[in-house]
């Protein structure tokens, strides 16, 4: 009999102590114990680290500039930051993906498809406001991918700020409501699972930056001098040194021949892994990079590989050739050159999500040494098309 029950539960003992990180750096997570905060969008407490809030921190620190190019953003208070550091003084541009470039209380339902009605009825529940209407009202100096002229650039990807030419503020997470705190009206998301990384360099800053300038040119209304996708020529793999940490950096897209491209510097770093390798991925569709992970299984290297349980299963996803499976597309086909693993890799699966939820990581760690990450998806659109 519990009817007569009155003591009062507690959680006994310590959340995991955070491993230290190298000096000028700062990661955080959405979805992680040993932190909580309080959702905007249903008032419960959650566990995970607020991003919206990292942002806002970052935003409100800047005294000199704020470069901002992101996929989309519809946070309206990081908006208001974004427009009080402009009143301040503070120069503030904004680099956006032309189908995110809009405001949406502007936009009328029978002009759009499916999933910008959708994302329209999402944002207008949330009753927040417009955060490029309120970027726009603020001045705040803005373009997107059809600035060079064309019609877009495939997919514009990025996901980063440069604050004062002294930090950077990249990962895997677009500034939305939906990829950092949960969907509205569905109350039992809590957002897409997404990271931040925060490196404070004024090397790496400068590296950011040159790219940031390739996509805005000489800025809204000026020449068609922006360059994105293909045209923007980004180069190779550039590297400083962050205190006594080593830092890489690839922009793409790149053109299949160039062989700077990432599939490349991927497939590199995976056989260069001698112990163990961990991945975390969203899209995972480039056949010579499973390949590279059956090499690893034959050589005695343990793999563990998190996947996006709503993309795992397609027919081009490359788990299932991991799982040594193969499944017909709509058109009872098999993908060209397929090549599922003789042997299974045991080490494979997908995280159990709320429905509406994605792992959108981009991270693999290998060797316990080398960090992978960023807002590259693993597919052949990720490096050849897509702006990231």
């Amino acid at each position: 009999m519990l009817a007569g029950c009155s003591a009062v539960a507690r959680l006994g003992g310590q959340p995991p102590q955070r491993p230290p990180l190298p000096e000028g750096f700062r990661v955080v997570f959405n979805h992680r114990l040993g932190a909580r905060y309080r959702s905007p969008i249903t008032g419960q407490w959650r566990a995970g680290d607020d991003l919206e809030a990292f942002l806002l921190e970052n935003v409100r620190q800047a005294r000199r500039s704020i470069l901002v190019a992101v996929q989309e953003l519809s946070l309206p208070r990081l908006a208001e930051a974004l427009v009080e550091q402009r009143r301040k003084g503070v120069r503030v541009q904004v680099v956006l993906e032309n189908n995110y470039s809009a405001p949406w209380s502007e936009q009328h339902a029978a002009d759009l498809t499916p999933h910008q009605r959708q994302r329209q009825t999402q944002l207008q529940a949330l009753g927040w406001g417009d955060a490029v209407a309120i970027l726009r009202r603020g001045g705040v100096p803005m373009l997107d991918d059809t600035a060079d002229g064309s019609a877009g650039s495939g997919l514009m990807h990025h996901k980063f700020l440069v604050i004062d030419g002294q930090v950077v503020v990249t990962g895997s997470a677009n500034f939305t409501a939906s990829g950092i705190h949960g969907d509205p009206g569905a109350p039992q998301t809590r957002g897409n699972v997404n990271h931040l990384l925060r490196i404070e360099s004024e090397e790496l800053a400068s590296l950011f930056s040159d790219e940031f300038r390739r996509l805005w040119g000489d800025g809204p209304g000026g020449q068609a001098d922006s360059r994105f996708g293909i045209a923007k020529e980004s180069g190779g793999l550039r590297t400083v040194q962050v205190g006594g940490t080593t830092v890489s950096v690839l922009f793409a897209p790149h053109r299949r021949r160039d062989p700077n491209h990432g599939l490349q510097l991927l497939e590199t770093l995976l056989l260069n892994t001698r112990q163990r390798a961990d991945l975390a991925l969203f899209v995972f569709s480039e056949q010579r990079l499973a390949t590279a992970l059956g090499q690893l299984q034959a050589q005695g290297v343990a793999i563990r590989l998190l996947a996006d349980p709503g993309f795992a299963t397609r027919s081009f996803s490359e788990v299932l050739d991991l799982l040594g499976l193969a499944l017909p597309d709509h058109r009872c086909g098999i993908e060209a050159n397929n090549a599922p693993l003789k042997q299974a890799l045991e080490g494979v699966g997908t995280p159990r999500l709320a429905a509406g939820d994605k792992m959108h990581h981009k991270v693999a760690v290998l060797d316990q040494r080398t960090v992978i990450t960023g807002s590259f998806n693993w597919s052949p659109a990720g490096v050849h098309t897509q702006l990231r």
